[in-house]
Parts: C-alpha cells; structure tokens; sequence
C-alpha cells in the first residue's frame, strides 16, 4: 500500500478549510432540499463539486418522509449502489429514481 502524500503545514490546513466548506455547502444543501425550499433534482444539475460529490444515499435521506430503510430501498430499486455518488449516476439509474419517486409521492 502506499504512503499518503507529504503535504507543507499550509497545504494541510487548505485541504482541511475545504473538506470543512464542502461539507458545510452539503449540509445547507440538504437542509434546503429537507425544508422544500430546493428541488432533490438540483444535485444532479448542480455547478459546484461538493453538491455532485454528495453520496446519493445522503441526497434522499434529506428529502422529507425518507428514513434509512426507505432510501436504501429505492437506491436498490434503482440499480444504484450504496457508495455512489451524485456525480456518478447513470442516465438510466437517474430516471430510475425519477420515476420511483414521482410513483411513491
């Protein structure tokens, strides 16, 4: 296995102030998306990275009436796996999800 890179104090402390700003955008994301303000849909069109990196699990767990067991329900429906992310949908696993979701609201 290999070693991680070697980073300066000051490349670490960049890399930690934006892993801390991108799961901050996520989280006012998803709380958007939770509180109706913001369309799910959003994520998939979505011009900055943190949001198309947000695993698709964390996107339909924000959406109201979604508890665990009904988001990996229709992630399996779908054809999406547990670990993927927004960015990495297919086109036929996004209108999977659609149409599931237009059939159970």
């Amino acid at each position: 296995m290999s070693k991680p890179p070697q980073l300066s104090n000051e490349e670490r402390r960049a890399a930690l102030e934006k892993a801390a700003q991108s799961r901050k955008t996520r989280a006012v994301f998803k709380l958007e998306v939770k509180q109706r303000k913001r369309n799910w849909v959003e994520a998939f069109t979505h011009q900055d990275d943190a949001i198309r990196k947000m695993r698709v699990k964390e996107l339909l767990l924000s959406l109201p009436g979604f508890g665990e067991i009904r988001a990996l329900n229709v992630m399996d429906r779908a054809g999406i796996s547990l670990t993927r992310r927004v960015q990495g949908v297919g086109k036929s696993q996004y209108e999977a999800l659609l149409r599931i979701l237009r059939e159970e609201s």
